[in-house]
């Protein structure tokens, strides 16, 4: 690969922003597609939740393996196998004809997306100098909320033409076509790329020898909190991402053009707290040298501000009011991506992937009952705010829990155990 005037740091930063674009797209595009399946195969607000939350049962059970996968096999080929099986499963969605292969399909999708995060953290683990570690997962997540933004509008304007399916034949050929390209331009080893500069092998850490022995009881132990503060992060998500396009759409009564709009400018202001809560947790790292500062007490921050965003939908119906509370809650929201994602990292370097992993099945778990509990909350009692109430009892635990993430405590392989048995073999925190 010829040397071209961009870094090569920056191409393979941008090749994984797009590939949380496009995986977003391929997740959410089901919640406006919605309205013209739902129709077709008279489904109900409950299985339409079921629907939106049965890909995230395999991605729930493949976030760990899929992390352990990618610290042991690499994340080049674990993210092409991966990208076929996601593109794969979004083309199937459009060939659904009924709730059962409706159901199949999305599963699929599931597996696929399992170890896509947890792999491209892997990847950041070697790609991305430990001061920009919040802004390069705040950077792809907010392209991932890009995508939030554009399937609402995208998907409305591919239905109004060509109908609900080829909207899933579209967003699958854009998978096939990243998964050709990450073929070509990403190597394991960043010293392995023929467009990397010395100056920037010098600004990014030491490449270690991957050690396939995963710690797997202490490292579990080790981002439990962690874990848990991502799940109560996760419900709010998976809400938004779920029942935004219905919520403008049905609780207001607004024509499917108008409730996309809506919903786009709701997921943008997610954009923006995705990019900002990265700048900003780098920013208190760089300044204070403190990680505690930088990750755990702005997580808790945010939290909080998203639980008071959220408060005015439980005492007036306004439409403006809506637009405004569910976009600062978003934004605040998001905010806490950045430091969240790069929490894994500093704990865990040398197993970034399975470390991730393990964070991200609080975000799984909640997508699989978030959506499914929140339609049925809207079937029994006909209320659209009353599924944002959990949404804020959550928020209120992550922002005491985010105290005991600690992620200034490193995860360290302990010394091999002395012949008196004084030393443990297993790891540590320091």
């Amino acid at each position: 690969m010829k040397r071209s005037g961009f870094r090569a740091t920056s191409i393979v930063l941008f090749m994984l922003c797009l590939m949380y674009f496009i995986t977003y797209l391929d997740r959410v595009n089901v919640s406006t597609a919605a309205a013209g399946f739902g129709k077709d195969f008279n489904l109900n607000k409950t299985e339409i939740g079921l629907v939106f939350s049965a890909f995230a049962y395999p991605y729930l059970v493949f976030q760990i393996i899929g992390g352990w996968v990618s610290d042991k096999f690499g994340s080049k080929r674990t993210l092409i196998v991966c990208g076929a099986l996601w593109a794969v499963a979004t083309i199937l969605t459009g060939f659904a004809g009924g709730l059962v292969s409706l159901l199949l399909a999305r599963l699929l999708l599931g597996l696929g997306e399992g170890a896509t995060f947890p792999a491209a953290t892997s990847a950041m683990s070697r790609w991305v100098k430990k001061e920009n570690r919040g802004f390069a997962q705040g950077i792809t997540h907010a392209f991932a909320r890009i995508g939030n933004a554009v399937a609402p509008a995208a998907v409305v304007f591919i239905m109004a033409a060509y109908g609900w399916r080829m909207s899933f034949y579209v967003c699958g050929a854009l998978s096939l076509v990243w998964v050709v390209a990450w073929m070509y331009v990403f190597t394991e080893d960043p010293a392995d790329h023929p467009g990397v500069s010395k100056e920037e092998l010098a600004e990014l850490p030491a490449v270690r020898k991957k050690n396939v022995q995963v710690p797997w009881s202490a490292l579990g132990k080790r981002m439990a909190p962690v874990t848990l503060v991502y799940f109560c992060y996760g419900w709010t998500l998976w809400l938004f991402l779920s029942w935004i396009p219905q919520y403008f759409l049905h609780s207001y009564d607004l024509d499917l053009k108008k409730s996309a709009l809506f919903a786009s400018s709701v997921f943008f202001a997610g954009v923006v707290g995705d990019t900002l809560g990265g700048i900003v947790s780098d920013k208190i790292l760089i300044r204070t040298g403190n990680l505690k500062w930088a990750r755990s007490y702005m997580v808790s921050i945010c939290m909080f501000l998203t639980l008071l965003s959220l408060l005015p939908l439980l005492f007036t119906h306004n439409l403006l009011v809506s637009i405004l509370s569910l976009s600062a809650g978003f934004f605040f929201a998001e905010m806490t991506i950045g430091p969240m994602w790069a929490i894994p990292m500093d704990i865990a370097p040398e197993f970034s992937g399975t470390a991730s992993g393990m964070m991200n099945t609080g975000s799984a778990l909640a997508a699989i009952i978030s959506p499914v509990l929140s339609g049925y909350l809207i079937d029994r009692f006909g209320n659209w705010e009353l599924p944002f109430v959990g949404s804020m009892i959550l928020m209120g635990f992550g922002v005491f829990l985010a105290f005991r993430m600690q992620p200034e405590s490193k995860f360290q392989l302990a010394a091999p155990a002395k012949a008196d048995g004084t030393e443990s073999a297993y790891p540590a925190n320091t």
